[in-house]
């Protein structure tokens, strides 16, 4: 009798590369999904229509899915869109989570939960994180974040639930939506390559990030799901890189080298003959930056194993802008 999952955010990055796994694995899978959105969905992903806000169209989605897991990835997912929202983030990124451990528990408690938190959770703090590490998050994305993971936590320790989080660091790939920061290099790399866009503007250069790819994110997420009991886990490459890295990587993979000159915000980029190709803009700098990286030792004891390297992720990215 093959598994049947339920998949929020299935027309996300992280969603959709999930639901490829999980039908390779030979799950059913339905995907929660606002109309209008399902075209983005994978083939053989069977549409559930309904919305964060709607609750009672959630509850709907699992009492006509009867999953044997579910996958929570939907979210108000932009942390500078929840500055200006508090009060939508937390209805959308924490009464969800509520909603699905209390249905579980009312239907069916054997189903599994997963539940999508955030490198965020560590708020400015510097060095090497992991599951241990003392959460200070900066944003209401963050705050919300972490009240649906103590959430996922009650449920799994008082209640008795199989339900885990995976504190997801930047995960990144082709699918990258053009709201982050990533997608806005590769991006404008290609535009500048093609003689479409005279420049780059970008924040803090030397803002570091543990990123990694989508796929390898989504992997971690369905062996997670798949060990005999639940927990918590850092998901990350558990490498740190800077933003002026990831720049330096695209241009390389469009046949280009910058040649940076200053510092801070007076920075610049330019290619050998001179042309400014890269500057600083304050407005995009963030209060809440942070310079860490995941310890990932705790999902590697499960044997999950990145397949895609830094390097790897931007070149694929850069060969989709170029492409599409």
């Amino acid at each position: 009798m093959p598994k049947t999952a339920l998949v929020t955010g299935a027309s996300g990055q992280i969603g959709s590369y999930l639901s490829e796994i999980l039908i390779e694995n030979g799950y059913n899978v339905f995907g929660f999904v606002r109309k209008g959105k399902e075209e983005r969905l994978v083939d053989k992903v069977e549409p559930l229509f309904g919305d964060l806000e709607d609750l009672n169209s959630l509850e709907k989605a699992i009492a006509i899915s009867s999953p044997d897991e579910i996958y929570n990835l939907a979210a108000l997912s932009n942390a500078r869109v929840s500055i200006n929202e508090p009060e939508y983030t937390m209805k959308v990124n924490l009464l969800p989570v509520i909603k699905i451990c209390e249905v579980v528990r009312r239907l069916n408690p054997k189903i599994k939960i997963f539940q999508a938190g955030s490198a965020e959770f560590y708020g400015n703090m510097s060095g090497v994180v992991d599951e241990n590490t003392a959460f200070d998050p900066k944003n209401p994305y963050a705050i919300a974040k972490l009240a649906a993971f103590q959430f996922i936590k009650y449920s799994r320790e008082m209640q008795g639930l199989f339900s885990c989080n995976g504190i997801i660091f930047n995960s990144e790939s082709s699918k990258r939506g053009e709201a982050f920061v990533t997608k806005k290099i590769t991006d404008s790399v290609v535009k500048i390559k093609k003689g479409k866009l005279e420049k780059l503007s970008l924040g803090n250069l030397n803002s570091q990030r543990d990123w990694i790819h989508a796929k390898d994110t989504a992997n971690a997420i369905y062996q997670i799901m798949q060990q005999p009991s639940s927990s918590d886990y850092v998901i990350s490459l558990g490498e740190d890189h800077t933003v002026r890295d990831f720049v330096d990587l695209a241009f390389k993979y469009v046949g280009m080298n910058i040649y940076w000159k200053g510092e801070g915000v007076n920075e610049k980029g330019y290619d050998k003959n001179g042309k400014l190709l890269v500057e600083v803009n304050p407005e995009f700098f963030r209060p809440d930056d942070r310079v860490i990286k995941g310890n990932n030792s705790k999902l590697k004891s499960i044997g999950w194993r990145p397949h895609y390297s830094f390097p790897e992720i931007i070149k694929e990215m850069v060969e989709f802008d170029i492409n599409k």
